[in-house]
């Protein structure tokens, strides 16, 4: 699996989880903005994927489960003094798993405008 797709998976995560993290560290006061946020993002994605009602909830069942367990990973304390690449290291198991179950609820070609879609669509973030 290219870096590329990893990396663009990691970011989708990402912003699934931004909420939680921040809420839990006190420092994003308006938590119902981001999680409108990511349900827009999520309505866009069903719209521009023509995906049914059970994919859709598939798709957000399968981001919020790996969310959850990316959260744990950052908020370890043994892995705060962690390189950023061997933090995107110790998650890339974690990427693969999503994949593979994203790829199992949505199939191959979809699977693929999935991704396609995910590298149009991914939030752009100053200084990467």
């Amino acid at each position: 699996m290219s870096k590329k797709i990893i990396a663009c998976a990691t970011l989708v995560i990402a912003l699934f989880t931004v909420t939680s993290t921040f809420a839990q560290d006190g420092r994003m006061p308006d938590t119902a903005a981001m999680r409108q946020r990511q349900e827009a993002m999520l309505a866009k994605m069903k719209t521009d994927l023509n995906l049914t009602q059970t994919q859709a909830d598939s798709v957000k069942a399968i981001m919020w489960e790996f969310g959850a367990k990316r959260r744990a990973i950052f908020m370890d304390p043994a892995n705060q003094g962690m390189s950023r690449e061997d933090r995107m290291a110790k998650m890339q198991p974690l990427n693969e798993a999503m994949n593979a179950r994203l790829q199992a609820a949505l199939g191959a070609d979809l699977f693929k405008k999935y991704q396609d879609w995910q590298q149009q669509n991914r939030p752009q973030r100053p200084n990467q």
